[in-house]
């Protein structure tokens, strides 16, 4: 016997510019561990390994593979070109240059998902993009736009582990006249991106709520002593994975999920910042029964964070193509 229904597309985004968030009932507190070996590049090469800043051989800066043009920057030692760098995490960086790479072998479970978090600002006034690729997948992810002031952005990407072990690789992919001149990596984690809970797959089956990941309690990596939150960039493919389960950033602009660790969130501990106006959106699709009512809830919040002139985040439901449920 064959029951139709219908899904609809879930979306909520901010009328003005600003700092807006969206946020649920308190979940449980995130999951805080999961840095790289050697993810804050505090080990470091010996002076015999280097050209100035350069580091010199494919296997001399530990627990990562280079290639291309890669320094190693201290936020102790004079700046160089006269382009101070502050960096949020540590002390260290790598300044990935003409060509630059650096890649890590992870164990993973084959068939889950992970979310890598990087540390990544510009280091020169050109626009800069960083390449992530796991084991065949990759994505270009713009880093020009700055939008903190302590020392640069922490950005969120996930993949599905296709084999027990994968490649991480961190790359500049554009070329410059100065070969010097490219992103800052000072900081890589990983988190597995657990599944939101399974519902019996029933066409008259009543959900509590239809809206999986409500809490936004199931995302990236957070740094724990960082203030920014974490940019999910915008869905590059239609079979993009997200980092912030069964939500998507349906915009051009990246959205931040973020942590009350960090900011003033009176009634949750997680909450997602719609930090481009009309650019920035987030959506989900729903189930639903053809004929049947809902009631959507959703809590919005202000950080008290000096941001000035009106709030308002506007959200609307989408109705998609009627779909078959086959009866269980």
């Amino acid at each position: 016997m064959l029951l139709y229904h219908t899904c609809v597309l879930l979306v909520f985004f901010s009328l003005c510019h600003g700092f807006h968030f969206l946020t649920f009932p308190p979940p449980r507190d995130p999951d805080l561990d999961g840095l790289l070996s050697n993810g804050l590049f505090e080990k470091t090469s010996l002076t015999s390994e280097m050209k100035g800043r350069q580091i010199i051989g494919t296997d001399n800066l530990s627990d990562w593979q280079i290639s291309g043009y890669v320094e190693l920057i201290n936020s102790d030692e004079p700046p160089p070109g006269g382009f101070n760098f502050s960096l949020a995490f540590g002390s260290n960086a790598v300044r990935l240059g003409n060509s630059g790479l650096i890649s890590q072998e992870v164990s993973v479970k084959r068939g889950l998902v992970y979310s890598l978090t990087f540390g990544a600002t510009r280091s020169c006034a050109q626009n800069m993009n960083i390449k992530v690729s796991v084991s065949g997948l990759s994505d270009n992810i713009p880093i020009q736009t700055m939008f903190s002031s302590d020392g640069g952005d922490s950005y969120a990407w996930a993949f599905r582990a296709m084999s027990d072990v994968v490649n991480v690789t961190l790359q500049n992919p554009d070329l410059s006249l100065d070969r010097t001149c490219g992103p800052l990596v000072n900081v890589v984690a990983i988190k597995e991106i657990i599944p939101p809970p399974q519902f019996r797959r029933s066409c008259f089956h009543t959900f509590s709520s239809r809206v999986k990941n409500g809490r936004f309690d199931i995302g990236p990596y957070v740094f724990a002593k960082y203030s920014t939150g974490v940019l999910i960039p915008s869905k590059s493919q239609e079979d993009s994975i997200s980092p912030f389960r069964e939500w998507f950033v349906e915009s051009p602009k990246s959205v931040k999920y973020i942590a009350n660790s960090s900011f003033e969130l009176s009634t949750t501990l997680l909450a997602v910042e719609l930090m481009g106006g009309r650019e920035s959106a987030i959506s989900q699709v729903i189930n639903t029964e053809a004929g049947g009512e809902y009631f959507l809830r959703f809590w919005v919040g202000d950080a008290h964070n000096d941001c000035h002139g009106s709030m308002m985040v506007k959200a609307f439901v989408e109705q998609l193509p009627t779909q078959r449920c086959l009866l269980s």
